[in-house]
């Protein structure tokens, strides 16, 4: 009897140091895999508008493929928020779900983002076009962004002037500030720069979305002489129109345009804000909240001249163009409309 309590009392023994040492034996769970970046924008038009929210958009994703797929980096948004309060609940929303970084694609957001910001100092927030994060109020999580938008303005101007048999070349213009202000006294000084006696009328219609406003603008310009015409913002798909039926010349900005009317899109400045987004995306990943400023420049690449292929440009204006970029990279040429 003594030993079968022995025998059975070894068995337990046995049975438990090899449920013990059980863990040892088994495959440790593999370590949770980092979980992607977040980013949610708001943007004031839609993200095939040919101009502002489709130039964010795509570069929303060009930086997920560059960083590895959806599980590197999501993105969400909200498209046609022209109405800025709700832009600001649909950034005040984003903020408490969490995202780390919520971009407000719109120089009309910033009071938005001044009394959102403070509520959420673990969340990175970015605003543009502007160079201002509200340091001076104390505000130390939003990041600003701009594009250089006079410097493709003036190479346009200066292709506009040399195409223009007219002399008369007309601007429709959004509200007058931003990168809108930036391209439209860039492509002014390009027109001049390369003919003195030109005529180029400008026309701020007060909107950055009404494609009817654009529309009528750009025929008031064509009954005024003009053979060129160019525009910034979404609202400009209206003056293309109206310039392709009439067989007017467009400058683009912002997004390629070109296949909105390929016979008559000359060239297109380009917007590549991931020149913008990936060191914002790098200093957030470090601990960085925001406080920066980033700029689009022909230099870094964030502003490219994207000429139409369907389009048969003439080889000398080409030339002028191409030119006329490397000088303002170079610093040979300056441009009357504020600094680098």
């Amino acid at each position: 009897m003594r030993r079968l309590f022995l025998f059975a009392l070894l068995v337990g023994l046995a049975l438990g140091l090899v449920a013990c040492g059980g863990g040892e034996a088994t495959q440790a769970p593999a370590a949770e895999e980092a979980r992607p970046f977040r980013i949610a924008v708001v943007m004031p038009s839609a993200i095939n508008d040919m101009a502002f929210s489709q130039s964010m958009y795509d570069a929303l994703v060009k930086l997920q493929q560059d960083m590895g797929g959806p599980a590197k980096l999501e993105f969400v948004y909200s498209e046609n928020m022209y109405v800025v309060d709700d832009a600001a609940a649909a950034i005040r929303d984003y903020a408490s779900q969490g995202y780390d970084l919520v971009i407000a694609h719109g120089s009309q957001y910033g009071s938005s983002l001044q009394e959102i910001a403070p509520d959420f100092p673990e969340t990175s927030f970015a605003w543009g076009t502007t160079v201002d994060t509200f340091k001076e109020m104390g505000i130390d999580n939003v990041f600003a962004y701009e594009a250089r938008s006079e410097q493709g303005g003036y190479v346009n101007g200066v292709m506009a002037a040399l195409l223009s048999q007219s002399g008369v070349i007309g601007v429709v213009g959004p509200i007058e500030t931003g990168d809108a202000k930036l391209y439209i006294d860039g492509f002014k000084a390009g027109v001049l720069a390369t003919n003195p006696d030109a005529q180029v009328n400008v026309n701020y219609i007060g909107s950055f979305s009404d494609t009817a406003l654009a529309a009528e603008a750009a025929k008031t310009h064509i009954q005024a002489g003009a053979d060129v015409m160019t525009g910034t913002a979404q609202m400009v798909v209206g003056a293309i129109s109206v310039a392709k039926d009439h067989g007017v010349l467009w400058f683009g900005t912002q997004a390629d345009q070109s296949s909105l009317a390929p016979e008559i899109v000359v060239a297109n400045q380009v917007y590549d804000w991931t020149v913008a987004l990936k060191p914002m995306v790098e200093n957030i990943q470090k601990g960085v909240r925001g406080g920066e400023a980033y700029s689009l420049t022909l230099a870094n690449g964030g502003l490219t001249i994207q000429y139409n292929p369907a389009f048969n440009l003439p080889a000398e204006v080409k030339d002028a163009a191409q030119k006329t970029i490397q000088g303002i990279i170079d610093g040979s040429i300056q441009i009357p409309v504020g600094g680098e």
